[in-house]
Order: structure tokens, then C-alpha cells, then sequence
């Protein structure tokens, strides 16, 4: 997969398409989807559950989409292919617009 967790994305296809860069939450691997942070909102309902403390009703969630339907953010903002550049034992990623280095995002939890 080109897409990890933790980057940036924009979506290109589907009814949250747009220029705004989203984060990425989990990549699904097997089934090629990715979890999108603010994008693909569902809505589930939910049983009150007192064991895990859930409190039930109606609640908003992301759902997965397809992970042809975003495209990596490059450091200009963009949605960018995404390239390999591999130098001795080092695999790095590489925007295809820019030719630059994509920088793994570390987030804070």
C-alpha cells in the first residue's frame, strides 16, 4: 500500500470530494480501504451498553472507502502519485509532482 496511517490525504471521488487534505485513521489491507478522518460519515445506532459504557443512541461515524478514492497530499497541498527511490537498503516515498521526499507525520495521541 502507498497510503499509511497518519497521512495526509485528499479525496478525489465520491460526496466528500474536494481540496481539503484529511488525515488517515486505518488502512484496511486486505479489503483496500482506508478510514478517513471526517470523510464517509455514517450514522449507527447503537444499544446502551453498560459493560463498555456505552451510553446508546444515534452516533456519527467514519466509514471506509475505497483507497482509490484519495490521493496523497504533497508538501505543497496537492494530491501527488506516490514514487519509491530506494539508495543502498533505504526505501524512501517520493511525490511524483514535486520529486520530493514525503515526510512520515507524526501525530500525537
Amino acid at each position: 500500500m502507498r497510503i499509511k496511517r497518519n497521512d495526509m490525504v485528499v479525496v478525489i471521488a465520491g460526496k466528500d470530494k474536494g481540496p481539503k487534505a484529511h488525515r488517515v485513521l486505518r488502512v484496511i489491507v486486505d479489503k483496500q480501504r482506508v478510514l478517513v478522518e471526517g470523510v464517509g460519515m455514517i450514522k449507527k445506532h447503537m444499544k446502551p451498553n453498560p459493560q463498555k459504557n456505552v451510553a446508546g443512541g444515534i452516533l456519527e461515524q467514519e466509514a471506509p472507502i475505497h483507497i482509490s478514492n484519495v490521493m496523497l497530499v504533497d508538501s505543497e497541498g496537492k494530491g501527488t502519485r506516490v514514487g519509491y527511490q530506494v539508495e543502498g537498503d533505504k526505501k524512501t516515498r517520493i511525490a511524483r509532482t514535486t520529486g520530493g521526499v514525503i515526510a512520515e507525520k507524526k501525530f500525537k495521541k
